[in-house]
């Protein structure tokens, strides 16, 4: 998808996706993939989610990436945290200890930045792409771990016809095919949410179904 696009959507506050809680899935299948206090964590498509917070004080080193200033910006101020900033070859990394936001984009990352991640939590990147984007983002970020980390998946399924996107609907079938050849899946959650509240939204557009999928993802 076009920057510019998620750069508009932060400028003009259009961030329906950002959520003003912790993630329940966050807090309830973050453990089941085994990851120590003192383990990298990566989040991609960060925005200014409260999860950093929530991971940062599960004792892991945290390191977002999120192409807006606008959200990198209004995470550290939000959250009342004294930033620095370094300028590096191809992005700025914002850090506050070891939490830390890289703005710039994710295809532009390198190995060397995701140095120490054993885990990624990827609640809004991949169901933020359209079809087109998700197989080179998977495959970008393969490239980018280290063989032993592990993924918690948040993913969205709708019918296709009834919404355009973002978020996009990925289905089970995809998923499967996008990390079949890297990563053991194990779905650990599957619940119609179209009628709870905070969707109301989706269901004036016209939808009439859309799950919540939670995936366990662990290196073969």
């Amino acid at each position: 998808m076009d920057p510019e696009f998620w750069h508009d959507r932060w400028r003009e506050n259009r961030i329906g996706f950002h959520q003003q809680e912790f993630n329940t899935h966050l807090t309830e299948y973050w453990r089941k993939l085994g990851l120590s206090p003192g383990q990298g964590v990566f989040v991609p498509l960060c925005g200014k989610s409260h999860d950093l917070t929530w991971l940062d004080q599960q004792g892991h080193p945290v390191l977002g990436i999120e192409i807006s200033e606008v959200a990198v910006k209004a995470y550290f101020e939000e959250n009342d945290l004294q930033v620095q900033q370094q300028q590096k070859d191809h992005y700025s990394l914002w850090y506050k200890g070891a939490l830390k936001i890289i703005c710039g984009d994710f295809f532009d990352l390198k190995p060397a930045d995701l140095q120490g991640v054993k885990g990624v939590y990827d609640r809004a990147s991949l169901i933020a792409l359209p079809t087109e984007y998700r197989q080179r983002y998977v495959q970008h970020l393969v490239t980018l771990l280290e063989k032993e980390a592990k993924i918690l998946l948040v993913t969205l399924e709708y019918p296709h016809a009834e919404m355009q996107g973002p978020p996009f609907s990925v289905t089970e079938s995809e998923i499967e095919r996008l990390y079949h050849q890297y990563f053991n899946i194990e779905k650990v959650y599957d619940q119609d949410i179209l009628n709870m509240d905070e969707n109301a939204r989706f269901k004036s557009q016209g939808l009439t179904h859309m799950s919540e999928k939670v995936y366990l993802l662990t290196p073969l």
